[in-house]
């Protein structure tokens, strides 16, 4: 493990860790975007919220940066220098950018943080391409890096349980929400932890590896992440359904509208409560005859009953929290915080990077809990 050289300081709030981590990463993901075709360069910058359509410079909504705070808080938990964590940081970025337009594409999703998505706004065969090329850049930022061999193989199993994780969350669209094909709660925390998980928790190990951190603390760090992820997925299912659209960016009930499986339906249909029966009525195969009823068809009587309507959702998500869906999902958000605690707690964390991981567990959390 490299020598505990971090300078002393004092914890910094959240808020305070996720700038200075955005602003020491962003000269080296700047460099790296800046590699690839122009063209390909100017989507992956609008992506990041940097320009406008055609290369005009923006200052439009970007992400908080949470995986590149937890790139160098990890490395800085294995007594490095924060720079040691920044080739993670900016390998995990450019990997999650990529799973957004591909995401945003299979998903149909028209806007991105209150922004035209890539692929509306160059088109999808240009997203799919500024996708490839983010998934390219991130493996070189990576290999070419101190230690880069073994972080590589530690992202492309990552990457192996994000993909898996996405092809669970399209096939359970398909499958019905009653009945013994139903997705099971169980089945939800596994698919959570790829597509969410995953790689949250490559970006701390990442970090801690670079850093030079013992295969026990990388592992640790790994499975925390994971865990923090599950809990961030279960945040997004609530606010999905109960949250502000002004402060979420996303229209109230496109989950439900989607098909999309998320976890408070799911607990409140496994219920007892007499709401979940009204619930499995509703979503139930006899009462989702409407989805592929013509818009004025008989079967399409009121706007309370109409599948995918905001009435119908509106109706969804009151018998969902009746049912104890929302207190289920923040419960188990909570308990898969808990865990992430405990992990964390159970290895060795050089100077603040350990109180400074719990601090941010629970911003990532305060939104709902």
């Amino acid at each position: 493990m490299s020598a505990l050289h971090t300078v002393v300081r004092a914890p910094l709030s959240p808020a305070e860790n996720l700038a200075r981590c955005r602003e020491l990463v962003r000269p080296a993901l700047t460099e790296a975007v800046g590699r690839t075709h122009p063209w390909v360069a100017e989507m992956a910058g609008y992506s990041f919220g940097w320009c406008e359509v055609g290369g005009a410079p923006a200052t439009a909504p970007g992400g908080k940066g949470v995986r590149q705070a937890l790139a160098v808080l990890g490395a800085e938990a294995a007594g490095a220098d924060a720079t040691a964590g920044i080739p993670a940081a900016v390998a995990v970025e450019l990997v999650h950018a990529f799973s957004l337009l591909h995401d945003d594409i299979m998903d149909g999703d028209a806007t991105r943080r209150q922004r035209p998505a890539v692929w509306k706004a160059y088109g999808t065969g240009p997203a799919v391409l500024a996708g490839d090329a983010l998934f390219a850049l991130a493996v070189d930022s990576l290999a070419t890096a101190p230690r880069g061999p073994g972080a590589v193989r530690l992202l492309s199993a990552a990457l192996a349980d994000l993909v898996r994780g996405q092809a669970d969350d399209l096939l359970f669209a398909a499958r019905p929400c009653t009945g013994p094909e139903r997705v099971s709660p169980r089945e939800y925390r596994r698919m959570a932890e790829g597509k969410t998980g995953a790689l949250l928790g490559c970006a701390a190990a990442l970090g801690a590896a670079l850093g030079g951190a013992s295969e026990a603390t990388v592992t640790a760090l790994d499975r925390a992440g994971r865990r923090l992820g599950v809990a961030f997925q279960l945040v997004d299912d609530v606010l999905g359904m109960w949250g502000d659209p002004a402060v979420t960016g996303k229209p109230v009930g496109g989950d439900l509208r989607e098909g999309k499986k998320t976890f408070p339906v799911l607990a409140a249909l496994d219920s007892p409560a007499p709401a979940a029966r009204r619930l499995h009525a509703l979503l139930g195969s006899p009462g989702r005859a409407t989805e592929t009823a013509a818009p004025h068809s008989p079967a399409r009587t009121t706007e309370s009953t109409v599948f995918g309507s905001p009435g119908w959702a509106a109706e969804v998500a009151a018998l969902v929290d009746e049912a104890g869906g929302r207190a289920a999902a923040v419960g188990e958000a909570r308990a898969q915080t808990a865990a992430a605690r405990a992990l964390l707690a159970d290895v060795p964390l050089a100077g603040r990077a350990g109180e400074e991981l719990h601090l941010l567990l629970d911003h990532l959390m305060h939104r709902v809990l």
